[in-house]
């Protein structure tokens, strides 16, 4: 007999099955993604990093950087084991910031500024996708990759400077006799130069990048870690100012055989190396011992578990918001022609009496730029003094081809070899104009000059790379007019500077209107 129709059970509802939880490998395997996703959109940015490795031996340490990075990582296996994985979309806010930056930096040509914001749009991916706990455990390893972009060369004048103050310094205090001019250093047995190589950024940045790791894996308290990366800081610049001046001392000692060449180098790095062993041997009187292992944090239960669509949602949205800046990057700069302008050159007319114009000799002063654009240069003389005077201007700034791209001056022998030591800004004033210019003195062995020089964008004159950078970015950005000019007016001069200025602003004086022409008919 069957039941009857009111008392039967009605049959439970059919349910959908339980989205699948996110394993912690899917985790990985997501970021693994993006991050590859990252460095394929980005990849000028990345093989622009390379490149500075590959041919800077200040910055070669960066390729050892992600491997300590990962092997950082690696060793909080256990710890993170226990973490969970909780992917948050609202860290992915930080990319956009970033990538607003480096198409910025990167239009700009600022090298260092978008490669920093690539990093950080990669530190800031990792975190969305593997959450916040991970990501606060990971701070140390995530933060560790910043030091992989090649920074540090702004400082290399400040460093010129302090080493050589540091050597006339401890000179005098041996009594031995010195005569400095800018970064020269005269004694009795022969002359020295602080250069660019001994300014001592490749013992600060190494310095940095191993007393980093080492006050981390050394010290659990913050206090204790920054105290050291500090000292870490310090000591290789008071160290290299040792260096610099014990290197003059046994050249001067020994009449000028000693600690000159190969092995100026090779005790440079000997001598890097103790105080390093020093410095580290120091720092572990202090050490302390491993801080205990941190418990996990407790999930509510309500809490709901990661799923694969949210660990995909997130990676893709981080993809997503990363891909829209080299889009923009392109089309900014895909539209405008190539800065190249044939070598053709500026023509400006013959200088009023009593100054006469003849073309600058091999041996002169060069200003140094990428590319063709178009150029004058010229030696104006009035029977008692000489000013260079020498125009570049660009029509587009297109890629590395730009007017304040970076350009290293290469030793050619027979031709002088010139360093430069910047001295700010100041006014001028040229007719009835007042103008703003870089100030700077290049030196040779025999030469010294006083160097002015500003640029013009659009009708604006300004002294400052910082806002001409800004202005041509936006007119990248906005398809307006890239074209760009430098002036520059230099002068010898020995010992009175003041005879130097009176002639360039003369010069000025009387070419300034020729030049304006020009560069508007240009």
């Amino acid at each position: 007999m069957s039941a009857p129709a009111a008392v039967r059970r009605a049959a439970p509802p059919a349910t959908e099955p339980a989205p699948a939880a996110a394993s912690r490998a899917q985790a990985v395997l997501a970021l693994l993604v993006v991050v590859t996703a990252l460095l394929a959109l980005y990849h000028a940015t990345v093989l622009s990093m390379v490149a500075v490795w590959w041919r800077s031996a200040t910055f070669a340490h960066g390729f050892a950087i992600a491997p300590i990075s990962g092997w950082l990582v690696w060793r909080k296996r256990g710890e993170l084991a226990r973490l969970p994985v909780r992917p948050d979309a609202r860290v992915l806010a930080a990319l956009p910031c970033a990538g607003a930056v480096w198409l910025l930096a990167s239009v700009a040509n600022v090298q260092v500024l978008h490669q920093f914001c690539l990093v950080l749009m990669t530190i800031a991916a990792a975190v969305a996708v593997l959450g916040v706990p991970l990501g606060r455990a990971l701070a140390f390893p995530l933060a560790y990759l910043l030091l992989a972009v090649p920074f540090g060369e702004v400082l290399i004048g400040p460093l010129i400077g302090f080493t050589t103050d540091f050597c006339v310094l401890l000179l005098q205090l041996l009594g031995i006799p010195v005569f400095r001019d800018n970064n020269y250093l005269m004694l009795p047995t022969g002359s020295w130069s602080v250069v660019e190589a001994c300014s001592g950024l490749r013992y600060l940045i190494a310095s940095l990048a191993m007393g980093a790791v080492y006050a981390y894996l050394t010290y659990t308290s913050w206090q204790r870690r920054l105290a050291f990366v500090a000292v870490s800081l310090l000591v290789p610049v008071l160290a290299n100012g040792v260096r610099a001046a014990l290197i003059i001392v046994l050249g001067h000692w020994s009449d000028m055989t000693l600690a000159i060449g190969v092995d100026h180098l090779i005790y440079g790095w000997v001598f890097f190396g103790l105080v390093t062993w020093l410095l580290f041997r120091t720092g572990a009187r202090w050490a302390q011992p491993p801080a205990a292992p941190t418990p996990a944090p407790v999930v509510p239960a309500r809490a709901a578990p990661v799923t694969v669509r949210r660990l995909a949602t997130v990676a893709s949205a981080a993809v997503a918001l990363a891909a829209v800046w080299p889009g923009i990057e392109l089309a900014a700069t895909t539209s405008a022609p190539p800065a190249d302008e044939g070598g053709r050159e500026l023509r400006l007319p013959p200088p009023p009496a009593p100054w006469t114009a003849v073309k600058m000799a091999p041996t002169d002063w060069h200003a140094l730029h990428r590319g063709r654009p178009l150029r004058w240069s010229a030696s104006y003389r009035d029977g008692a003094r000489t000013v260079s005077l020498q125009l570049t201007w660009y029509r587009h700034q297109h890629g590395r081809d730009d007017l304040l791209a970076p350009v290293r001056r290469m030793v050619i022998p027979g031709l002088p070899r010139w360093h430069e030591t910047p001295a700010g800004q100041r006014a001028i004033v040229v007719g009835q104009r007042r103008l703003r210019v870089q100030q700077s003195t290049e030196q040779s062995a025999e030469t010294k000059l006083l160097v002015w020089r500003w640029y013009r964008q659009q009708g604006v004159d300004t002294s400052s790379a910082q806002l001409l950078k800004l202005r041509l970015a936006w007119s990248k950005l906005t398809g307006g007019d890239d074209s760009a000019a430098e002036i520059i007016v230099a002068a010898a001069y020995d010992d009175d500077r003041a005879q130097a200025e009176r002639a360039m602003t003369a010069l000025l004086d009387a070419m300034l209107p020729a030049i304006e022409q020009q560069l508007r008919q240009a």
